[in-house]
């Protein structure tokens, strides 16, 4: 009877675990599906802070768009990268400021880096 019972349970726990690895997957397909593009609005702080605002236009995985930091005047290219709900992007052509977080429904936020130093970064959907 005890081998029964021990194998009952470690087939009970092995479609446990593939359930949580499925659930983990359909969450990350979900997210993913959800495009990341139009406008955004933001602030940051840290090394650096103020506002900002971004447009992102997503094809895939892969993100382009354009950034306006309240500090200066014009617009800064943007590339990136989304997976899931990890979002990671820095500038182009400008000075170099990487992006890195999670976005999820209307918002996002997470951690940025420039060679003067880092902070945190948060933003909402326009």
């Amino acid at each position: 009877m005890r081998k029964r019972n021990s194998w009952r349970a470690v087939a009970l726990a092995t479609l446990v675990a593939a359930g949580a690895v499925l659930g983990g997957q359909l969450s990350a397909a979900d997210a993913a599906s959800t495009s990341l593009s139009g406008g955004w609005s933001g602030k940051y702080s840290g090394a650096y802070h103020g506002t900002f605002t971004l447009h992102w236009t997503q094809s895939g995985t892969k993100l382009n768009g354009t950034i306006r930091l309240s500090t200066s005047r014009g617009l800064l290219g943007l590339k990136g990268t989304v997976r899931g709900s990890s979002i990671k992007f820095g500038t182009v052509g400008g000075p170099g400021i990487t992006y890195s977080g999670s976005a999820s429904g209307g918002s996002m936020s997470g951690h940025y880096q420039t060679p003067g130093g880092g902070g945190s970064w948060s933003a909402h959907r326009l």
